[in-house]
């Protein structure tokens, strides 16, 4: 497994298995240790995985970030890393970056699957994540509350160090918080452009929690409908971050999904 910088400060770790690799993209405020149960399931595969522009170890420095600036990254880094076809794997803002990187780069993707994606928000919904943005630009600590919204109640009394991890892993000060903002400010207000998901045509999996309140399963349905080559799959039990709390049932999904 190699660690590192790619020229543009863009820090990656990539295991080479000498397969068409899976590249997984994290939410906003995370970072790509995230997806440690999917590597240590999927362990047979080449994987890449890394941070997005102002998450984990990659610097940024302008005042924005867009869309636009997530999908350059990845195909920067495919293009230092010579690799010409990949199988992209995105949660969240993840998976937005994803959806907006296949409209532009269908050429290298094998596959595609998106985890908890937010689709045609309602007034009200869009309403209430816009003021999730407004709170967290006053910084106040996190509270289990929100951890809620991606855990089950059942896991984290199960997993109570769970909530000490993410807690650490939220808190942002400084230039860390800035950026986080920046990313959060993009997730809060993205309208989707419905025409471009439907010019997607690489094979794709829609996965989702089902207890999931932010990224519903009626939102993960119309975006599969949406999408001309699409399935989709409700991980039971789940909220939000399904890809950890039911890690088994995501991975096996995965699994068939891109071996087939």
């Amino acid at each position: 497994m190699s660690q590192n910088f790619d020229p543009n400060q863009n820090y990656y770790s990539f295991i080479d298995n000498s397969t068409e690799p899976l590249v997984f993209i994290h939410g906003v405020g995370l970072d790509h240790e995230m997806w440690e149960p999917q590597i240590n399931s999927l362990n047979n595969h080449s994987i890449i995985t890394y941070d997005l522009l102002g998450h984990g170890k990659t610097p940024y420095d302008k005042d924005e970030v867009t869309l636009n600036d997530f999908s350059n990254q990845l195909d920067y880094l495919l293009n230092f890393l010579q690799i010409d076809k990949i199988n992209l794997i995105g949660f969240s803002l993840g998976s937005l970056i994803a959806l907006d990187f296949a409209s532009k780069f269908q050429d290298k993707l094998k596959s595609l699957t998106v985890i908890g994606t937010a689709y045609k928000r309602t007034a009200e919904q869009r309403a209430l994540v816009t003021e999730r943005f407004e709170q967290a630009k006053l910084n106040k600590p996190i509270s289990k509350q929100a951890l809620r919204r991606w855990f089950t109640d059942k896991y984290l009394n199960k997993y109570p160090e769970i909530y000490d991890q993410f807690i650490k892993i939220l808190t942002k000060d400084g230039e860390d918080h800035l950026n986080f903002l920046k990313a959060y400010k993009l997730f809060a207000y993205h309208q989707d452009d419905i025409d471009m998901i439907k010019n997607i045509k690489t094979k794709t999996l829609v996965m989702t929690g089902s207890d999931d309140s932010g990224s519903t399963v009626k939102m993960s349905k119309s975006l599969s409908n949406d999408l001309i080559n699409s399935s989709f799959t409700e991980i039971n039990n789940a909220k939000h971050l399904c890809s950890i709390e039911c890690a088994d049932d995501v991975n096996i999904n995965l699994k068939n999904f891109i071996n087939n």
